[in-house]
């Protein structure tokens, strides 16, 4: 059975030490403990019974109290289990921060760490380059480096035709 706990808010992983202490000190029936990512002032709890889970909160700080109704694995799969998202985030394209304290300001990637979930990047706004790491949710592309790349190449061609077209460098009546 999977019990539903209420804990301060902020203070989910220092209750969920608690918890293991005490289940660990008084060896209690209890299966696992987890921390959903993104949902603030709550553990899971999986225990025997509800005995068992109501004495591994019993009167420890931060928690507030078992919710009533159990649930089943099905229902919290989607908060535990992590979705891999694709990372379309490449070495060279130009991003703007979206979280503080480099808010709003645009930078180059220089690196991309996937299986960390970083980027570094290099802010263009600075004079100096300094290499900042960020979390991949904290960025947004704004632009791409082969965009760029294809932009610049259409721009030469044009460029080219008009020189042909114009007869070349030297005008006509020199």
């Amino acid at each position: 059975m999977i019990f539903v706990i209420k804990v301060t808010t902020n203070k989910e992983d220092r209750a969920r030490e608690l918890i293991s202490d005490k289940i660990e000190k008084k060896s209690l029936d209890v299966y696992s403990i987890a921390r959903p990512h993104g949902l603030r002032g709550y553990i899971f709890l999986e225990a025997q019974d509800r005995d068992s889970a109501e004495e591994a909160v019993f009167n420890l700080p931060y928690v507030k109290g078992i919710i009533g109704k159990t649930l089943e694995y099905e229902e919290i799969k989607s908060l535990i289990q992590p979705v891999l998202e694709e990372i379309n985030i490449e070495k060279g394209d130009v991003v703007e921060i979206i979280s503080e304290p480099f808010k709003k300001e645009k930078a180059k990637v220089i690196r991309v760490d996937k299986s960390k979930g970083e980027v570094v990047v290099s802010l263009l706004g600075a004079v100096v380059p300094i290499p900042v790491t960020v979390k991949l949710d904290n960025v947004r592309v704004i632009r791409r480096e082969k965009e760029e790349e294809a932009s610049e190449s259409e721009k030469e061609n044009q460029d080219e035709t008009q020189e042909n077209k114009s007869g070349g460098l030297i005008p006509d009546d020199y």
